[in-house]
């Protein structure tokens, strides 16, 4: 006589994952080897459960192809719009992101929707927190250079309509610039300027958007027969830019790229206080293009990714998702970059303040 037992021993558990047809609470409790409640709580609550465990159960339901319960939302209750949507960015104190956050409230405003702006401030902890309390309400999420794992991403595209901007994971929608087009004008650029040795400054570990950057530069280089090295990671600010100077002063080369231009800034700042000319003595170029780097001295060359367009593609594209379009999520959707050239990076005068796209 049956007893309702699973072959785990957990009352239950073997009947209730034959109701459901498919991966049940309990299976993914006993893989990640946790608690039923527990996974419970991950989904519902994640800010009650450890960063390390909701790490495991989230990778694990990835992979079973569970889905949570407490998710899942009725007719009526899928009906019901609030005609907003969470937009969570990593630094809201990095200018790039001004223009970004213009472009995606314009897009909102124009659809009858309005912006719920979170700063996580480069935490992934604190991603998935403003994520918890936001999710109940909005209609859809936009996150703008994640630090979340791959999983983490993944589940919440499942509980939400979800985009990401400078960023690709695979099975989630996105829209990212064209990084190496970006870098490899960069590249051309030095190299034509007789600089052969280019060090790269890497920004944050887990950002996406670097590891990217460094892949297409040395890239390039093997192209171009250029020597490349790389320092870091370094926060992704004027200090940041500053510690990156010190570094270099150690071992010196003719060129440098930098993660953005905020640390970029930081990096002239040092050179001016060292004494060390740009660009006689080190060409600099950074990423982003933010407003008044042809007010500095000597103005900085940048590569220029057009933002408010990502903000705005971001939001058009997410909001059709909230309205049951499919999301493009078998590639990212690609916006181009140009190398905006001024002082720092030492063309002839007849060439400073040009666009190479």
């Amino acid at each position: 006589m049956s007893t309702g037992q699973g072959s785990d021993g957990e009352p239950g558990a073997g009947s209730r994952g034959q109701r459901t047809g498919g991966p049940t609470v309990y299976d993914v409790a006993r893989v990640a080897g946790v608690a039923p409640s527990t996974v419970s709580r991950t989904f519902a609550r994640p800010g009650r459960v450890s960063y390390e465990t909701a790490e495991r159960v989230r990778a694990v339901a990835e992979e079973l192809g569970y889905r949570a319960r407490s998710v899942s939302r009725s007719g009526s209750e899928r009906d019901r719009r609030t005609n907003m949507i969470a937009l969570v960015v990593s630094d809201i104190s990095n200018p790039a992101y001004f223009d970004l956050i213009r472009g995606a409230e314009e897009a909102a405003a124009e659809a009858g929707y309005i912006i719920l702006l979170a700063h996580t401030h480069e935490s992934d902890r604190k991603e998935r927190e403003a994520l918890e309390r936001t999710l109940p309400m909005v209609d859809g999420i936009l996150l703008t250079s994640s630090r979340m794992s791959d999983s983490s991403i993944r589940m919440m595209a499942k509980q939400k309509p979800t985009i990401i901007v400078n960023r690709a994971v695979k099975g989630v929608a996105s829209v990212v610039p064209d990084n190496p087009r970006g870098m490899r004008r960069a590249a051309e650029h030095l190299a034509g300027a007789g600089r052969r040795s280019i060090l790269y400054v890497a920004g944050p570990e887990a950002s996406w958007a670097d590891g990217m950057r460094w892949r297409a530069l040395r890239e390039s280089a093997m192209e171009l027969e250029l020597k490349v090295q790389r320092t870091g990671p370094f926060e992704p600010t004027s200090d940041g830019g500053a510690q990156a100077a010190l570094r270099w002063l150690e071992h010196r080369c003719p060129a440098v790229i930098l993660y953005n231009d905020l640390m970029a800034l930081g990096f002239l700042r040092e050179m001016r206080r060292h004494g060390v000319r740009v660009p006689e003595d080190v060409a600099v170029v950074g990423f982003d293009n933010i407003q008044g780097l042809d007010l500095v001295s000597p103005s900085l060359t940048s590569v220029a990714a057009p933002m408010q367009a990502l903000g705005a593609t971001a939001v058009t594209n997410l909001l059709a998702m909230t309205r049951g379009a499919s999301p493009t999520a078998s590639r990212p959707m690609v916006l181009p970059t140009r190398l905006v050239v001024r002082e720092s990076s030492a063309l002839p005068p007849a060439t400073t303040g040009n666009s190479l796209s």
